[in-house]
C-alpha cells in the first residue's frame, strides 16, 4: 500500500480546481507507461508515439471527461464508490490531475486491506516472526544470545494489530481531506448514466452527478456452501484478525496466501494446524518448485499436518461442549473420507467480489460470478459487450488481480485515461507476496505457465536459480534458507517471471517487477550495481547467472568501454608503464 505520510500537489494542479485545465495539460501527446504491454522503453520520458487506435481512445477520454472544474452541469469530475486502497489511490491521483473528486464509503475508509486484511495481518505476522525467532534456541545461541521463557499477551498482540489499522485508516482519511477530496458517507448506487445515489439507513438518500465514475467496492471472504460461520469457533480472516482466542488445534481450509500467513501466526503462538486443501498439492497458486521448498521450510518442521484432494463439505461450530466438526469428502469422487474434530476452523478459501446493490442493472451491466466485466483499460462492459461510457471498475470487484496494490495501480491508470492520456496496465508486472517466515514473493509467470506460453509461441525458456546460502547478509543473520528463481527467454533476454523464497523476499521482488514493467532485459539489468553486503545481491547474482544465446551484433562480441574511457585508460597505462 502506498504511503500516505506526505502528499504534495503542485501549485498548478491545486489552482486548477474549479477551473478548466490548460489545453497542454489535456493534450493526449503520448501513451503514459506503467508496465505497458509490448516492447520495452529505455527513454527517460517513458513515452511512446501512439497508434491511431490509442490516440482515438485518448482523444475520446479527453473529450468525454478530462476537463476539471465539474463544468457541463456535473457535480464532480470523478466520483469513486469505495474508499479502500484502490479508491484512495485513484482519488489522490485525480486531485493531482486537477479533477474535482468525491469518494463514497459505506463502512470505514481503508476497505478490506486496512481494516480487515493486509495491514492488521502484517501486525500479527511481525509478532509471529519475533516469537519464532525468540523460541529458536539454536538460532539465538549461534549468535551468542541467550533468551529465557519468551511469552506473549494475546490482548496486547490484538491491540497492536487494531491500533495499526486505526493509524493507517486515519492517515488515509486525512490525506484525502487535506487535498480537498469530498468524503461522502453512505452506500453508493448507480441510478443512471453518470448519476449516483448514496445514503445511510434511516436517512434520506442524496443524488449526485459525475462526469466519470469508478467502482472500487472490493471483496468479502468467500464461504463455501455447507460451512456455518459463528465468528467464534468457525470464522473467516475478518474475525481471525481480532485474535479473540488462540486455539490449541485449528483447521485452516485453503492453503493459499491467507491460509499460509495465518498458519505462520498460529503456530508461532502455540497452536497446532491442519490444512484442508481441495487440490492435490499445497500452495497450488505458487510456482511448483517454490511451493515444494516452501513446504519443506514452512510446513514440515512445524506443528502442521494436512489433507489434500478433499473438500470440507460441512463444518459445524462448537456447541454445548462439543468440538468443531469437519466432514471431509474426496474432491473427485465426492465420497466421505473422514470427520475431523478440532477446536476452531479458519475459512481461507479466497474472496468474492462485493458488487451487490450497485445498481448495475440500471445501466445494462451483468456481473460474471459477481465480478464486474471490464476491458484492459478497466472500462465497464455492458451485457451486449459494449463499453459503458465514463464508467470504470478497479480492484477486487473486477477480478483481474485481487491485490490491494493492483487496485491502486488500476485506479491511477483510470485517472490517467480520463485525464486524456491513454494508459494500459500490464498485470504481469505486478508483484505478489506472502509474508510468512521466511517470505515468498513472485512476479510474472510461473515456470509451467512460461513453458506453456513458449510451446504456443515457439520460443525457448531458460531457468536459473541462486541460493540465499551464498549471500553474506543472509548468513550474517543465520537465515540461509531460500532461493531466487529467474525464468527468461535466452533469445531476447526478456524476463518472464521471478520467484523468491527467503529473508525479506517481499522487499526484494520489486527490482524484478520494475524490470518487467519497464521492459528491461537480462542483458541490461545484469550490469546494475548492488550495495555489498545486502540481500539485494541475491538478485544481482541471479541476473548475472542468466546465459543468452549469441546473436550477431550483440552477444557475439564483448561490450567495449566508451571511447572517452578508452582514451583515459590508454593515458594511464602509458603514464604508469613509463620508466622513471
Amino acid at each position: 500500500m502506498q504511503s500516505t505520510a506526505a502528499v504534495s500537489v503542485s501549485a498548478s494542479a491545486t489552482a486548477s480546481r474549479g477551473g478548466a485545465r490548460s489545453e497542454a495539460a489535456r493534450r493526449p501527446g503520448g501513451v503514459r507507461v506503467c508496465g505497458l504491454r509490448g516492447e520495452a522503453l529505455a527513454c527517460p520520458s517513458l513515452r511512446i508515439s501512439q497508434s491511431p487506435a490509442r490516440l482515438a481512445v485518448a482523444r475520446a477520454a479527453a473529450t468525454n471527461g478530462a476537463v476539471a472544474g465539474s463544468g457541463g452541469g456535473f457535480d464532480y469530475d470523478l466520483v469513486i464508490i469505495g474508499a479502500g486502497v484502490g479508491g484512495h489511490g485513484a482519488a489522490l491521483h485525480a486531485v493531482e490531475e486537477g479533477l474535482k473528486t468525491a469518494i463514497i464509503e459505506g463502512d470505514v475508509v481503508g476497505g478490506t486491506c486496512v481494516n480487515r486484511g493486509c495491514v492488521p495481518s502484517k501486525a500479527l505476522l511481525v509478532v509471529s516472526g519475533r516469537m519464532r525467532e525468540l523460541h529458536d534456541e539454536h538460532h539465538m545461541k549461534s549468535m551468542g544470545l541467550q533468551v529465557s521463557s519468551p511469552g506473549y499477551d494475546r490482548q496486547g498482540v490484538a491491540d497492536h494489530a487494531n491500533n495499526l489499522a486505526l493509524k493507517i485508516r486515519s492517515n488515509l482519511t486525512n490525506s484525502m481531506k487535506a487535498l480537498g477530496v469530498d468524503i461522502l458517507t453512505g452506500v453508493g448506487t448507480i441510478v443512471g448514466k453518470q448519476k449516483v445515489r448514496y445514503g445511510k439507513a434511516g436517512s434520506q438518500d442524496k443524488e449526485i452527478t459525475a462526469r466519470n465514475i469508478i467502482i472500487a467496492t472490493g471483496s468479502v471472504p468467500f464461504v463455501p456452501k455447507g460451512i456455518e460461520i459463528d465468528g467464534k469457533t468457525v470464522f473467516t480472516s475478518d474475525h481471525a484478525l481480532k485474535l479473540e482466542s488462540v486455539p490449541d488445534w485449528i483447521a485452516i481450509v485453503g492453503s493459499g496466501y491467507i491460509g499460509l500467513e495465518f498458519s505462520d501466526v498460529y503456530t508461532a503462538l502455540g497452536s497446532e494446524v491442519t490444512f484442508i486443501e481441495a487440490l492435490d498439492q499445497l500452495m497450488p497458486g505458487f510456482d511448483p518448485e517454490i511451493a515444494k521448498l516452501a513446504q519443506r521450510v514452512l510446513i514440515n518442521p512445524r506443528k502442521i499436518d494436512y489433507h489434500t484432494g478433499v473438500f470440507a463439505s460441512k463444518i459445524t461450530p462448537a456447541k454445548d461442549g462439543k468440538p468443531v466438526l469437519i466432514e471431509l469428502i474426496d474432491a473427485k469422487t465426492k465420497e466421505h473420507k473422514e470427520t475431523l474434530e478440532v477446536d476452531a476452523a479458519l475459512i481461507a478459501t479466497g474472496r468474492a467480489p462485493f458488487t451487490k446493490g450497485l445498481g448495475l442493472e440500471n445501466i445494462n451491466v451483468v456481473t460474471q460470478r459477481g465480478f464486474v466485466p471490464v476491458d484492459e483499460r478497466m472500462r465497464v462492459m455492458d451485457a451486449d459487450g459494449n463499453v459503458v461510457p465514463n464508467l470504470y471498475c478497479i480492484g477486487d470487484a473486477n477480478g483481474k488481480l485481487m491485490l490491494a496494490h493492483a487496485a491502486s495501480a488500476q485506479g491511477i491508470s483510470v485517472v490517467e485515461q480520463i485525464s486524456g492520456k491513454d494508459h494500459i496496465l500490464n498485470h504481469l508486472s505486478i508483484p505478489a507476496a506472502c509474508f510468512t517466515h521466511p517470505e515468498i514473493s513472485m512476479v510474472g509467470l510461473t515456470e509451467p505457465q512460461a513453458r506453456e506460453k513458449a510451446d504456443k509461441e515457439g520460443f525457448e525458456v531458460n531457468v536459473v536459480k541462486t541460493s540465499f546460502k551464498a549471500n553474506t547478509k543472509a548468513l550474517a543473520e543465520n537465515e540461509g534458507d531460500g532461493i531466487a528463481k529467474l525464468i527468461y527467454r535466452p533469445d531476447t533476454g526478456e524476463i518472464l517471471g521471478v520467484h523468491i523464497l527467503g529473508l525479506h523476499a517481499a522487499d526484494l521482488i520489486h527490482e524484478a517487477s520494475n524490470a518487467i514493467a519497464l521492459g528491461t532485459r537480462v542483458q541490461d539489468i545484469k550490469y546494475a550495481v548492488h550495495a555489498h553486503p545486502t540481500l539485494s545481491e541475491v538478485l544481482d547474482e541471479l541476473f548475472k547467472a542468466a546465459k543468452l544465446q549469441p546473436r550477431e551484433g550483440r552477444d557475439s562480441k564483448p561490450r567495449q568501454p566508451p571511447q572517452p574511457l578508452l582514451k583515459v585508460l590508454s593515458f594511464l597505462t602509458t603514464l604508469f608503464s613509463s620508466p622513471k
